[in-house]
């Protein structure tokens, strides 16, 4: 008997747990060869983007080198059997000192079970 696919909802889920376990290669699983990532900040309207997964997995350790104690919580999740938005709050600190803490979300599409883009978008936090 073979097991059930995992939902993509599930498996958004799953990705976040192991990014609070920055647990990269655990991260990496989750992602097609040919996978994109698209973050926040960045030269373009579209913020910076990786692709292929050599690319992505540089941009994601730089996350946890920036954010060695990054930890997303709060977290929500929807989505259908390809698409899936995954919503959290992100805190962590930067080596610096400062802390972090920002309201975010991820757009997951996926194929064959794999994510193929994560777009993350966070809200624009301006001091008091």
């Amino acid at each position: 008997m073979t097991e059930a696919p995992r939902s993509t909802v599930e498996t958004a889920k799953a990705l976040l747990e192991a990014f609070n376990a920055h647990d990269l290669d655990r991260v990496m699983s989750f992602f097609a060869d040919d996978c994109s990532l698209d973050m926040p900040r960045g030269p373009d309207p579209w913020g910076s983007r990786f692709v292929g997964r050599a690319a992505v997995r540089q941009a994601l350790a730089g996350r946890f080198e920036g954010l060695p104690d990054v930890h997303y919580g709060e977290d929500r999740h929807w989505g259908d059997a390809n698409r899936v938005v995954s919503e959290w709050l992100l805190t962590g600190t930067r080596p610096g000192g400062e802390k972090v803490v920002v309201r975010g979300c991820d757009h997951y599409e996926f194929r064959d079970g794999k994510v193929v883009r994560k777009d993350s978008y966070w809200k624009i936090v301006e001091a008091r």
